[in-house]
């Protein structure tokens, strides 16, 4: 079956959306369905949306929780086994990575973290804004460079 197959089950479908106000025999004519007078009848009408008539709304009887650092640096974070895809003697940027597709540039606003999960088994020269020290050891074990610019 393809998408072009698809056929509604029989006796159902597609329902016809309501016309409102197309006169008085179409049921919601005249005040298409808002009854008459009232903040609802009312053009732009209504209450915002949490309000509950007057009630203390959900949202402010709730304890606030949290705290958000308005300090905090937003990484990008690439594990040193997703290195093993570039060839040997290769100098890996941040630039060559958003560029391969490795991490995404809207991520790493403050720059790029190298961690140290998996192996590395190419001898390359890594430059990045943050290697964790068990990264750094073993790309100079696989005879690499780790530089933190």
């Amino acid at each position: 079956m393809k998408l072009h197959d698809l056929r509604p089950a029989e006796g159902g479908g597609v329902k016809a959306k309501k016309r409102l106000g197309r006169g008085i025999g179409s049921g919601t004519g005249k005040t298409a369905g808002r009854g008459h007078k009232g903040q609802n009848a009312r053009s732009g009408g209504g209450v915002r949306p949490g309000f509950e008539g007057g009630q203390m709304p959900l949202f402010r009887r709730l304890p606030k929780r949290g705290f958000t650092n308005n300090f905090a640096k937003e990484w990008a974070v690439i594990n040193l086994e997703a290195l093993n895809v570039f060839e040997e003697g290769t100098e890996v940027t941040p630039e060559l990575l958003i560029e391969q597709g490795l991490v995404k540039a809207r991520k790493a606003k403050d720059g790029v973290r190298i961690l140290g999960n998996g192996d590395i088994n190419v001898k390359l020269t890594v430059k990045a804004q943050h290697i964790s020290k068990s990264a750094a050891e073993k790309i100079e074990a696989a005879g690499g460079k780790a530089e933190v610019i």
